[in-house]
This record gives C-alpha cells, sequence and structure tokens, in this order.
C-alpha cells in the first residue's frame, strides 16, 4: 500500500513550477511524489485561496487552508514542506506531533542558526527524520562528480572556486542565500568535508549591494565522520574555497570547479567537464589540461531522488537520509558567518 505525502505551502517549489516546459520532470515536490511508485499525493495546505484552486486543479486532491487541519484529516506519512523558512521549524514540530515519519523541508533549512538547530535537535531526537532539500545530493551527475573526485583520479584536490549569479535584481545576500545554499551544500558533498568562511571581499555596499561582485574566501575542512556532526579532525587539511557572487548581470550562473593535482573537473547548471594532465601541445617541457570528452547526458532524477530517500526513511525507522536536518544546519552555520562578515 502507497504511504500518504502532503504539502504545505504551494507555490512554486511545490507545484508551479512542473509548468515549465524546460525543466527536467520532476521538478518539484508535488510532482516528485507522484512519479514515485509507493508514494501517493494525498493533500495540500496553503493560506492563499488562488494556490489552493490551482494545486487542486492540478493535483485532483483535497486542499486546506490550515496546515494542521490537513494533518488531523489526512494523516499523512511524510509532509513536504515548502513555506518561508521562518515556519520550517513550526511545520516540523507540529508534523512530529500528529506522528509524521519524515518531514521534508525545502531549503534553506531555516532562516536563523537558532531556528536550524532546533530543526536539528527534534531531527536527532527520533520523534521524527527531517531531510533538507538540498536536491543536488540526488542529481546523478553531481553523485558522479563526487565518485570521481573520492576515487582521486585526478589526483589530490588543491582548491575549489564557485560561481554564482542570480539575474539583475536581487541583493548579493540575497542570491547567496536563494542559491548560495546549494553552492554550499554542493561544494560540502562532492568533498566530503566542512566549509568554513574566513574572509569576505565586496564592493560599496558590501553584501546589501544590487550590482558588482563579492568574493567569499574559506576553507573546506575534512570532517570526523564518526561524530555525524561535522567535527573537524586534526591536522586535517584544508582546503581553499572561493565563491564568487555576482548581482546585476542578465543571466544565471551556478558552477563549481575542483583544481587537483593531475586535473580539474567542472559542475553545473549544464557544465559536466573533466579535463586530465597531458603533455602540453604549445610548450616543450610543460603539461596542460586536455578536456577528457566525459560528459553527462539525460535526466539526473534529482528531485525524485528526494522523494525516493524520504520514501526509504519512512518504511527503515533509523536510516539516514543523504541529506538531512544536520546537513541543512551545517550550510545555516556557513550562511550565517558570512553575514557576519559582510
Amino acid at each position: 500500500m502507497a504511504l500518504k505525502a502532503a504539502i504545505v505551502g504551494l507555490g512554486r517549489i511545490a507545484s508551479l513550477l512542473e509548468d515549465d516546459p524546460l525543466r527536467e520532470k520532476p521538478c518539484t515536490h508535488a510532482g516528485a511524489v507522484a512519479a514515485t511508485p509507493g508514494l501517493i499525493l494525498r493533500a495540500g495546505a496553503d493560506t492563499d485561496g488562488e494556490r489552493r484552486r490551482l494545486f487542486a486543479e492540478k493535483w485532483g486532491v483535497p486542499v486546506y487552508e490550515d496546515a494542521e487541519t490537513m494533518l488531523r484529516e489526512e494523516r499523512p506519512r511524510i509532509l513536504h514542506i515548502a513555506t518561508h523558512p521562518d515556519s520550517h521549524g513550526r511545520y516540523c514540530s507540529l508534523a512530529a506531533r500528529y506522528d509524521v515519519s519524515v518531514a521534508v523541508c525545502e531549503k534553506p533549512l531555516a532562516d536563523t542558526l537558532r531556528g536550524a538547530k532546533k530543526i536539528a535537535a527534534l531531527h536527532r531526537s527520533g520523534k521524527i527524520t527531517i531531510l533538507t532539500n538540498h536536491e543536488r545530493r540526488y542529481a546523478a551527475d553531481y553523485r558522479r562528480a563526487r565518485t570521481i573526485l573520492a576515487e582521486g583520479r585526478l589526483g589530490p584536490l588543491l582548491g575549489v572556486r564557485g560561481t554564482l549569479y542570480m539575474g539583475k535584481t536581487r541583493r548579493l545576500l540575497d542570491a547567496l542565500w536563494h542559491d548560495g545554499t546549494h553552492l554550499a551544500d554542493a561544494a560540502m558533498f562532492l568533498t566530503g568535508a566542512v566549509l568554513r568562511h574566513r574572509k569576505t571581499i565586496a564592493g560599496p555596499g558590501g553584501l546589501k549591494a544590487r550590482n558588482g561582485t563579492a568574493y567569499l574566501k574559506g576553507t573546506l575542512t575534512g570532517p570526523d565522520v564518526s561524530s555525524g556532526a561535522g567535527r573537524e579532525r586534526r591536522g586535517a587539511a584544508k582546503i581553499p574555497c572561493v565563491f564568487e557572487i555576482g548581482a546585476g548581470r542578465d543571466h544565471l550562473v551556478f558552477e563549481l570547479e575542483f583544481s587537483c593535482e593531475r586535473g580539474r573537473l567542472r559542475i553545473g547548471n549544464g557544465i559536466f567537464e573533466v579535463w586530465e594532465s597531458g603533455e602540453s601541445p604549445y610548450a616543450g617541457g610543460f603539461r596542460s589540461l586536455v578536456k577528457t570528452g566525459e560528459a553527462f547526458t539525460g535526466p539526473t532524477g534529482y528531485f525524485s531522488g528526494v522523494a525516493a530517500d524520504a520514501l526509504a526513511c519512512a518504511l527503515e525507522p533509523g536510516r539516514v537520509p543523504l541529506s538531512s536536518a544536520l546537513d541543512g544546519l551545517r550550510v545555516i552555520r556557513y550562511l550565517r558567518s558570512v553575514r557576519a562578515w559582510g
């Protein structure tokens, strides 16, 4: 029998983006639930009447103005929380009260470090399993990139660079909060390390500017995996990491580049490149990087993977999610430290 899933917050990432003809499907919480065998989309809740109407028309399920009423009436095993981050903690607690097995929280996990800590503590308590929707962890191209780096084929990792542009209207800080969450989490996921911020370099207006560029300098340090909390090992190598956050551009860019002793890997929106060192065709006695031609084509299954992990966690109590509230907390710690510098 399929497990019941419900959604609170019926906006873009919950459902509306499923109508974008260019995006890989499924690309929303509702789309992922509907596409996952073993799950059934049972209901949705939102205070906005128009969003409730659109959701009911598209998915053919009951809708509620109040999330608690929905939980009491429908009793879902899985709750997807796609509301503003300042409400995530309240809905996670509400879900636990109504015996929901798994909550899937849209990123960022919370709007404050204190809020993120409370959600992580609830997850640790075992009352409910909480996933953070860092969907790139579930994407086939990012998993492949992680394998390439882990196998050491390109040699030891020596540096990481990320680039994030979010168009012409967002402030640098807003771009960082919106998709910088994914940039930071992907860097940590692909390296198995913890990201620490060290210094911000920005122009007039700092991170509140709506134009220009900010550079966020930090390090990626290997975690003590036995602690389960990302504690750094003594003497662990610190890999330099620089993020370029740009505002005022008329285009979007999301990209990570990993520089290794014998090559380079680039991954991002529409990008998957592997470069390896070879004898240089330009100068005798030197070596240059040559693109291997290795690419990634086909669907990544990024949102389907989130729903499948949530289902597995509901069926297997104690299972560790690929993207848990603890991973979400690490990203909030990083974002908070950047804001302190900005």
